[in-house]
């Protein structure tokens, strides 16, 4: 028997489309002027990264991997990813330029894959774009944990002053790998974009 693809019915896609609801959830507790909602807000992205590693593994296990999960997968994270480095622009972590460098690579990316099929091959995530996803995840976790820690007067200002230098730096390389996978994965598909 055929299996039939039922977006909204089958579990590894709810858990997939639930992080478009924790997203918003997280930024909402992460914009709040309080210290007990920044670690809210940390609860929330790690409940939020938790999903992406079960949507998968589930589809995996259970041979209900479908087009419609390969192309909303990377979309759910790129919303979960995209919310918080526009958040960390607007409180001031880091430059608003660093985000919108990491908008305009996943604009171009999600583009492509909107105009192919969903089951199509190169809707599949490639290894390097799941690396930076790891990484962009990881920015996120020690970003959202040095607020936690500030806001509840953890940090001295010299140790405050180190910490986002750190952050900013690795952003910065987070940027730099982010715009690498998507060059990869451009022109493994450039004849879908016309080029030979």
């Amino acid at each position: 028997m055929r299996f039939r693809e039922r977006p909204f019915t089958d579990w590894p896609n709810i858990l997939t489309c639930s992080r478009f609801f924790l997203s918003a959830v997280f930024v909402f507790f992460l914009l709040q002027h309080s210290s007990a909602s920044k670690v809210l807000a940390l609860a929330v992205f790690l409940l939020a990264s938790f999903t992406d590693y079960w949507d998968g593994y589930l589809a995996r296990r259970g041979g209900r991997v479908t087009g419609f999960g390969r192309l909303m997968d990377p979309i759910a994270d790129k919303i979960l990813t995209l919310s918080a480095f526009l958040a960390f622009a607007f409180l001031g972590l880091i430059p608003l330029w660093m985000a919108i460098a990491v908008l305009l690579r996943d604009f171009l990316v999600t583009g492509l894959r909107l105009r192919l099929p969903p089951d199509d091959p190169a809707q599949a995530a490639r290894k390097s774009g799941k690396q930076k996803t790891v990484l962009q995840m990881a920015l996120i976790f020690v970003a959202l944990l040095f607020l936690a820690a500030r806001d509840y007067g953890l940090c001295g200002e010299v140790l405050e002053a180190k910490l986002l230098v750190f952050i900013r730096y690795l952003m910065l390389f987070t940027v730099l790998v982010t715009w690498w996978s998507g060059a990869r994965y451009l022109w493994a598909n450039k004849k879908h974009l016309g080029i030979r």
